[in-house]
């Protein structure tokens, strides 16, 4: 399967998917225009991606350092295509990093865990 990767703009984050190191990486802002048309294709990519995991340890690391309205409901989108991956059996780990000092980014961290339960998912500080 094809990598999926898309540089950042002022207002995409980086995309970084790659299918060979089970590695998706998202950083950067996300307030685009219309966030739908930005995020179908990664949409698309993560679906096929996950269908055809077997065994294999997927490692998701969010570095958001601001997000709009409609991009957190993408995340929660987001989040919960990977819950219903690992409800089904896939091992993947959300890194979700913020920084020191940071408190609404470790909070929206902090309730995507609550909320994702069959993730491992973690809240990191990022290292100074």
């Amino acid at each position: 399967m094809e990598n999926l990767k898309l540089d950042a703009t002022k207002d995409t984050p980086e995309i970084n998917f790659d299918a060979q190191q089970h590695l998706i990486e998202v950083r950067g802002k996300s307030y685009p225009e219309n966030t739908a048309e930005f995020y179908s294709p990664i949409f698309a990519w993560m679906e096929k991606y996950l269908s055809q995991l077997k065994d294999e340890e997927v490692t998701v690391n969010m570095d958001i350092i601001y997000f709009n309205s409609s991009s957190s409901k993408v995340l929660l989108d987001f989040f919960e295509t990977l819950e219903n991956a690992a409800g089904n059996g896939s091992n993947i780990t959300v890194n979700w990093f913020y920084e020191e000092g940071d408190e609404d980014s470790l909070e929206f961290g902090e309730e995507f865990q609550e909320d994702f339960n069959s993730l491992n998912f973690k809240v990191v500080q990022k290292e100074s």
